[in-house]
């Protein structure tokens, strides 16, 4: 079933065929490759050690002759190192968050503002966003991307905006019931939060509040908490995705078929390429995303590797008529799998497990000890309702089977009661690795 063009921002380009969209990305892809050779030192000189020139870029497969650009590229080279244009013309600056190391700038011209509100536009149009809708933004307004990406795009729908920011819960929930909030905005994890909030004051979010739709990015989530989030608010949700570095959110989103996220071809190139080894991968091969700037203009990147793990799917079309390439969920990143005995394990795949279990809540801890003879993996977890010490014991069991199942590692679980653990209005931080190496 198609779509109708009411739910697409631009459906000139949203339903384009194959044709034009591949049309369109050679000949942005082109302009920007001489754009950054002769306008940036470091692209220019990457590129001579490759020995490519621009000129022989003559198909979108010549991409493959282009050097990648990492987050250390970027890190090194601060604070201006990969700009393109003058500094006078730029119109706004922002940055990454810096988890996973000195956060980077990233700047924006007038030009740049107004593509990052188009592909933002058509995202919320993607999960449903209409005029008529109260979008309550709860990312912050800051060197952050969240918060402001959200704004761009939802002012040029013409929805009501609610930009209220990150914390003061019980703010939150009063604000979306006086104000009739019937979208939300912002990470998983805290919608988790102020539902947990919302029940403290007396209020059910399925029934006491108009909320019914939910974007939500910045940190990868299982379909476990999908559902979780989903159940307790009574809400569709969406999984957007992007980063700083392209421009924020609004890289990509899945639509009302939840079947893979749509990447906005005629701003990016997406290749998945081997982590290792650099190779680029066919489609539903897993690997790491790599995305090419075809439209941004103060800082456009080739080739840049993300280090988030997923997949383009192969599927020529999907079934909401939109004809741009899709990706997975993002399965987790190079820099977030731990390794326990010689074993590879994602953070999503622990979610996963233990958020299915409807006896677990809705906060969990993931504490890595490293140790000289071996590695020890422990969760902690809370439960729903407060268990007698016999029911911790038999549900702890339980999730220790089922993950030494999928995980082919032995952890050890502990069921805590509820509000045990730690909260956080932002990105959850869930994940200890304690190096007791050489230690007694």
């Amino acid at each position: 079933m198609k779509m109708p063009d009411s739910w697409m921002y631009n459906p000139s380009l949203e339903a384009v065929s194959r044709d034009v969209i591949e049309r369109i990305q050679l000949e942005r892809l082109r302009e920007v490759v001489h754009r950054v050779y002769n306008n940036n030192y470091h692209y220019r000189l990457k590129m001579k050690e490759r020995g490519v020139k621009p000129e022989d870029i003559k198909t979108l497969k010549d991409i493959e002759k282009l050097p990648y650009t990492t987050k250390e590229d970027l890190r090194v080279t601060q604070p201006f190192g990969y700009l393109v244009t003058p500094f006078e013309n730029i119109v706004e600056v922002h940055g990454t968050s810096g988890t996973t190391g000195e956060p980077i700038f990233v700047y924006y011209t007038s030009i740049d503002i107004e593509n990052w509100g188009e592909i933002m536009a058509r995202s919320l149009a993607a999960a449903g966003l209409t005029k008529r809708d109260v979008l309550q933004i709860t990312p912050s307004f800051s060197l952050f991307t969240g918060g402001f990406g959200f704004y761009y795009g939802a002012r040029k729908i013409g929805a009501t905006v609610v930009p209220i920011g990150p914390g003061y819960s019980k703010r939150q929930i009063y604000v979306m019931q006086k104000l009739g909030t019937t979208m939300l905005a912002g990470i998983a994890n805290y919608a988790i939060r102020l539902a947990e909030v919302a029940f403290e004051m007396g209020v059910d979010p399925s029934k006491d509040t108009k909320v019914r739709k939910g974007v939500f990015g910045a940190e990868m989530w299982s379909d476990s908490l999908r559902k979780k989030i989903e159940s307790i608010w009574n809400m569709e949700t969406y999984d957007i995705y992007g980063m700083a570095e392209l421009y924020g959110p609004g890289t990509a989103i899945d639509c009302q078929y939840h079947s893979g996220l749509h990447v906005w071809e005629d701003h990016f190139v997406v290749e998945v390429v081997d982590p290792r080894t650099g190779d680029v991968l066919e489609p539903e091969e897993k690997g790491e995303l790599v995305f090419t700037t075809l439209t941004k203009d103060a800082m456009p990147l080739i080739r840049y590797r993300t280090r988030d793990i997923s997949r383009i799917l192969d599927q020529k079309q999907c079934d909401c008529g939109r004809t741009h390439k899709k990706i997975d969920r993002i399965q987790g990143r190079t820099d977030d799998m731990f390794i326990i005995n010689g074993v590879n394990i994602w953070p999503t795949a622990v979610e996963s497990i233990i958020m299915g279990d409807p006896l677990v809540g809705n906060e969990y801890q993931i504490i890595v000890e490293k140790k000289p003879s071996e590695d020890i993996l422990f969760i902690r977890v809370e439960s729903v309702t407060k268990l007698s010490e016999d029911a911790k014991m038999a549900l702890a069991k339980k999730l220790a089977y089922e993950l030494r199942e999928r995980l082919i590692v032995s952890p050890i679980v502990e069921v805590v009661d509820p509000g045990t653990l730690p909260r956080f209005d932002g990105k959850a931080k869930r994940i200890i690795i304690k190096d007791v190496t050489g230690l007694k």
